[in-house]
């Protein structure tokens, strides 16, 4: 069998980047494409990949997952996650967890653990301890930005809406070596959202899908606008269709803005390996790995290209 070069893509989130956040947004993203990368280099598989790239962006408080989540309406951190594998299109996934440290963890676990494919809230808060994950304070989840955030949103006068385009859900797709793909998808959610509000992120064929006959999706943007669509599903049912994943990506990106008026953004790998980083909100980061070249941008049109090595040198160096 012609082994398949392994290939890395990741998301920190589609809407609007503030300028004071974009080195942080870049370089978050270009870490988290290494470290997944490095996995498939040593021959891990795409999951392995998918979730140590989530989890690198969960644990970076610039994005909206794991510590830097934005707040409900109470001012607390509830989370969603899920991942895929696509061999046996297994999956797990979480949805309203607080007070975990990475939520992708927990997703992987309730896909291997358990005969399940989501659990939520108090159950999943009650397999995390069966599964010995350790407990952490919710506080230490939430930064100075949400709590400031989560003020403003209170305000009468205030308009969540114009705060919900600096989302910042993170994922990763990846097909490795034996050509499996996979994908995986973690967020916050929405600001100032209802208690007990699930996104499209811990749904299967919204936040996330993965198939090895076409390939993998992770999504982000606006999650009911998402759900609507079924928009990790639709790209990939596109790509089955015969559609480069990029011209699939923006076949369904289009239908979700002109049926729905929903914005967002979507990585996707297709069964070959070729990639796709697409947008219909201003911005989004990124970065991708292949053929030892990693490839990153916020903005449309924007590609930077560095060799891998040349990368790790500057991520040493603190970008």
């Amino acid at each position: 069998l012609g082994r398949m070069k392994p290939v890395i893509v990741v998301h920190g989130g589609a809407g609007r980047i503030f300028r004071e956040r974009e080195e942080g947004c870049r370089a978050g993203v270009v870490r988290a494409a290494l470290r997944g990368y490095r996995v498939l280099k040593q021959g891990g598989s795409a999951v392995d990949a998918v979730e140590e790239a989530v989890r690198s962006m969960e644990d970076d408080p610039h994005f909206n997952a794991g510590c830097g989540s934005v707040l409900n309406e109470k001012g607390e951190v509830e989370m969603d996650a899920i991942i895929m594998d696509g061999k046996n299109l297994d999956s797990g996934a979480v949805s309203a967890v607080k007070c975990i440290a990475n939520p992708i963890k927990l997703a992987r676990l309730v896909m291997e653990k358990t005969k399940h494919m989501l659990l939520t809230d108090h159950g999943a808060h009650l397999f995390a301890q069966a599964m010995g994950i350790p407990e952490i304070p919710g506080e230490k989840l939430i930064t100075e930005r949400s709590r400031e955030r989560w003020k403003k949103n209170l305000e009468p006068d205030s308009n969540p809406e114009e705060f919900q385009k600096d989302l910042g859900t993170v994922g990763a797709v990846a097909i490795d070596s034996e050509g499996n793909v996979a994908c995986a998808t973690s967020t916050g959610g929405l600001s100032n959202k209802l208690i007990g509000r699930v996104g499209d992120t811990a749904c299967i064929g919204s936040g996330g899908y993965a198939d090895n006959h076409s390939g993998a999706t992770s999504t982000t943007g606006h999650g009911e606008s998402i759900m609507k669509v079924v928009l990790a599903r639709l790209i990939l049912y596109h790509m089955e269709q015969g559609m480069s994943p990029e011209v699939a990506a923006d076949t369904a990106l289009d239908y979700m803005k002109t049926r729905v008026g929903g914005l967002g953004g979507v990585i996707v790998v297709n069964k070959s390996g070729e990639w796709a980083a697409r947008f219909s909100t201003k911005q989004m980061s990124w970065a991708t790995v292949k053929d030892d070249n990693l490839h990153y941008g916020i903005y449309a049109g924007e590609k930077h290209i560095k060799s891998v090595d040349e990368a790790l040198v500057s991520e040493r160096e603190g970008f």
